[in-house]
């Protein structure tokens, strides 16, 4: 889905899944409210049948929005997560470069932990 889609989403539930590296988001910054759970981990975090599920991974009805750095990597990322059964899952097309050039909101990279549960959706662009 385009950023703006993506945006729009997240006022229906949907969640965003950072799933760039960690030297990635540094350099570049990240969208507030964005789970961080880096690719070599996204299955596992997000297989609802996974023990070492992320503890708001309930079931595979969630709207699963991943992106990366321009949309190559989210896309393989999204497939991999339809195929555990979360049909729902989608990913940002274009990425977080798209999603910075369409004006949607965006911070400087914080020293946060990777797979931290989403706070508030970010605001509305200006």
């Amino acid at each position: 889905m385009t950023p703006r889609e993506a945006f729009a989403e997240l006022s229906r539930g949907g969640r965003l899944v950072d799933i760039r590296p960690a030297a990635q988001r540094a350099a570049g910054g990240e969208i507030p409210g964005s789970v961080v759970v880096e690719r070599n981990h996204l299955e596992w975090r997000l297989d609802p049948e996974c023990g070492a599920r992320l503890p708001w991974v309930t079931g595979y009805e969630h709207r699963i929005i991943v992106f990366c750095m321009d949309g190559y990597t989210s896309s393989l990322a999204a497939a991999a997560l339809q195929d555990l059964g979360l049909s729902g899952a989608t990913d940002v097309i274009g990425g977080f470069r798209a999603w910075t050039a369409a004006g949607l909101p965006w911070a400087p990279a914080t020293e946060r932990t990777a797979e931290l549960a989403p706070g508030a959706a970010p605001a509305a662009p200006a």
